[in-house]
C-alpha cells in the first residue's frame, strides 16, 4: 500500500465523506502475547465505534485487556504483542497497515495520549518545561517563546500553581500528582482529535482531578475531541463518559450508555464492580469494629512541623517552604487512623516523618515514650522492626532482581531473625496470611499483577511483627476489586494481630469504609478532625466540604 493512500493529514478535516461517520471503528480486534508458557490472547474480538466530541469509558479490573485495548489503537504494544485479526479505523484510514513512520504523524496530533505511570514516562534529566515544549516543536506548532508560553498556559490548565517556576524544575522536584499533571498537559499540547487517558487521574486528589477532568470535557466540547477513558473509577465512568464498555479477561461483556450500565448493570461481572466501589454512603461494617483489650497510643506527633530549603530556579537563592506545620495527633493500638488532602497538602511528608526517614524541623514524634529523631543507631534499628511502611507504587519499591519469597524474607535477613529454613518457613506463612499462592515465591515482581505486588508488600511489611503499619496511597493505584480485596485484607490483619494503620490517602470514599479518625490537612496544617461519621456527614471546614463536593459516586 502506498503512502498516500495511508496519510493521515495532521490537521482535522471534516468532509461530506465522513460527516456523521464515527472518528474511530475497532472492527473484531484480538491482541496476542507471545509467553514462555505459549500465545495468551488479552484482546478478544473487540469492536466498538467512538464518533467525534464523545466520551468512551472503558472499565475493568487488571488484566482484564483494557489498556491492551487502548495500546493497540495507538500501536504501542510490547515487542512481544500481535495485533492478530481486525481493524482500527481512525477517520477512515486502518492504523493496523499504515508503517511506523506514518504511525509516529498520528501520535500526538491525531491521537493523543496521557499514561498512567509519570515516572516512567517523563526524562528525569530533563526539565519539565524541555519535555513539553519539545512535544510542541515536534509536531510544528510552536518554537521558542510561544512553545514556552504555550507550555506554561498547558501548566497552569491542568492546576500546577507557579507555572512559571515549575517550567525550569526537573520531574523529581514534583509530586506524583503534580507529575501525573504533566503528563496530562504533554497530551493535550497538540489538541489532538482523539485522546486515550490510561487512568489519568489515578494519582490526583480529587479537586484537581476535577479540574483536570473539567478542561478534558471543555476541550472535547470546543473542539469536537473524542477522548477514551481507561479507569477502574466506576465512579468517574459515571460521571464523564457517554457510554461505558466493560471488560473482562479479554472479552467486552457490556458496552452501552454510562447511566444505563450504571443503574441497571446485566452482566454478573459489571455488578461485582459496581458492588465493590468504594462509596461516601459506605459505613465500616460494624463486625469490623475492633473491640480492643489493647490501650494507649502507638505513636503521639507533637507540634509537628517540617521546612525545606527550596530554590525556585539553578540560580535563585533559597527561600523555605514548610510542608508540616504544628501538626498534632495519636494513633490508638489496634485502630485506623486516616490522613486526607490534596497533592502538597503534607500527608506524605507526615507519613515519612512517622516512619523515621526524614528528621521534623520541630516537635516530636514519640514512640514508646521516646522521641524518634533522637534514637541511637541501635534504636532506629528497633523501631524499624516496630513500624513498616506499605508505599503507593509496590513496582516502585520491590527489588526487580529478587523474587517475590526473597523480597518477603528481606526483613527477616536483615535483622537476623531464624535460620534459612525457618525464614523460608515464615516467609511461606506470610504469603498464606495475605492469601497469595506459594507458586508465586519463586517468581520476580514484573511476573504479578498489581494486586499480587501490594499484597507482597504487605507480607514484607508484616515480616517483623510491626505495631503500626503506614500505608501511603497503598491501594490508590488499584482497580476496583482488587481495591477491596486488599482493604478487606487489612482489615482481617488487624483484627487477628491488634495492628495499627497510619492510612494516608486523598480517597475519601476509601477512607470511610477503613477509619476510625480522619485528619484534614491543607497545605501542611491539620483543619478538621473527627469519627468518619462526623467529617463525612457534618463536615465543618470550607475545604472539607470542598473535597466531599469533588467526589464522584456511581451511586448518585
Amino acid at each position: 500500500m502506498s503512502d498516500k493512500n495511508v496519510l493521515i493529514d495532521a490537521r482535522p478535516r471534516t468532509t461530506e465523506a465522513n460527516l456523521g461517520q464515527p472518528l474511530l471503528r475497532v472492527r473484531d480486534l484480538t491482541v496476542s502475547f507471545s509467553t514462555r508458557a505459549g500465545e495468551f490472547t488479552a484482546v478478544r474480538n473487540a469492536s466498538l465505534d467512538l464518533h467525534a466530541g464523545r466520551t468512551l469509558a472503558i472499565v475493568g479490573e487488571s488484566g482484564s485487556g483494557k489498556s491492551t485495548l487502548a495500546a493497540a489503537i495507538n500501536r504501542l504494544l510490547a515487542p512481544n504483542a500481535t495485533i492478530a485479526t481486525g481493524e482500527v479505523l481512525f477517520e477512515g484510514v486502518d492504523l493496523t497497515r499504515v508503517t511506523a513512520a506514518q504511525m509516529r504523524a498520528v501520535r500526538g496530533a491525531g491521537i493523543g495520549l496521557v499514561p498512567q505511570d509519570p515516572m516512567s514516562n517523563l526524562d528525569p534529566v530533563l526539565r519539565i518545561g524541555k519535555q513539553i515544549t519539545e512535544v510542541l516543536e515536534t509536531h510544528g506548532l510552536a518554537k521558542g517563546a510561544a512553545a514556552k508560553a504555550r507550555a506554561i498556559e498547558l501548566l497552569t490548565m491542568v492546576g500546577i500553581p507557579e507555572p512559571e517556576r515549575r517550567f525550569r524544575q526537573f520531574p523529581h522536584e514534583f509530586s506524583g500528582g503534580m507529575r501525573q499533571r504533566v503528563l496530562i498537559a504533554m497530551g493535550l499540547a497538540c489538541e489532538p482529535r482523539l485522546l486515550i487517558a490510561d487512568e489519568p487521574t489515578s494519582a490526583l486528589d480529587v479537586t484537581v482531578q476535577r479540574q483536570v477532568l473539567d478542561q478534558l470535557a471543555e476541550l472535547t466540547a470546543r473542539m469536537g475531541t473524542s477522548v477514551i477513558l481507561i479507569t477502574h473509577d466506576l465512579g468517574l465512568a459515571a460521571e464523564r463518559a457517554d457510554e461505558v464498555l466493560v471488560m473482562f479477561r479479554g472479552d467486552i461483556v457490556e458496552h452501552g450508555p454510562a447511566r444505563q450500565i450504571l443503574e441497571n448493570p446485566q452482566h454478573e461481572y459489571t455488578r461485582r464492580l459496581l458492588a465493590a466501589a468504594p462509596s461516601l454512603t459506605s459505613h465500616r461494617p460494624t463486625s469490623r469494629r475492633r473491640h480492643e483489650s489493647a490501650v494507649g497510643d502507638v505513636i503521639t506527633v507533637h507540634g509537628l512541623s517540617k521546612e525545606y530549603q527550596v530554590r525556585d530556579s539553578t540560580w535563585s537563592p533559597k527561600r523555605a517552604f514548610v510542608a508540616v506545620d504544628d501538626s498534632r495527633f495519636s494513633i490508638p493500638r489496634g485502630h485506623t487512623v486516616a490522613i486526607v488532602g490534596e497533592s502538597g497538602s503534607g500527608k506524605s511528608t507526615t507519613a515519612r516523618l512517622v516512619l523515621g526517614l526524614e528528621k521534623p524541623t520541630s516537635g516530636r514524634i514519640e514512640h514508646g515514650g521516646s522521641d524518634i529523631a533522637s534514637h541511637s543507631r541501635a534504636e532506629r534499628f528497633a523501631f524499624t522492626r516496630k513500624v513498616q511502611p506499605v508505599f503507593q507504587n509496590p513496582f516502585a519499591s520491590l527489588d526487580p532482581l529478587y523474587t517475590v519469597g526473597a523480597t518477603i524474607g528481606e526483613p527477616l535477613v536483615v535483622h537476623k531473625i531464624g535460620t534459612r529454613q525457618q525464614q523460608r518457613t515464615r516467609v511461606e506463612q506470610l504469603a498464606d496470611q495475605v492469601a497469595l499462592p506459594l507458586a508465586l515465591l519463586d517468581r520476580h515482581p514484573h511476573e504479578l499483577s498489581g494486586g499480587q505486588r501490594q499484597r507482597v508488600a504487605i507480607a514484607r511489611a508484616l515480616a517483623l511483627e510491626p505495631e503500626l503499619i503506614v500505608l501511603d496511597e497503598a491501594v490508590s493505584a488499584l482497580d476496583v476489586l482488587v481495591q477491596a480485596q486488599i482493604l478487606d485484607l487489612l482489615t482481617e490483619l488487624q483484627e487477628q494481630m491488634g495492628l495499627s494503620y497510619l492510612f494516608i490517602s486523598h480517597d475519601l470514599a476509601v477512607v470511610r469504609q477503613v477509619s476510625d479518625i480522619v485528619h484534614v490537612m491543607r497545605r501542611g496544617r491539620i483543619v478538621e478532625t473527627g469519627t468518619p461519621e462526623q467529617i463525612f456527614e457534618n463536615a465543618q471546614h470550607e475545604y472539607t466540604r470542598e473535597l466531599l463536593a469533588a467526589i464522584p459516586d456511581p451511586r448518585a
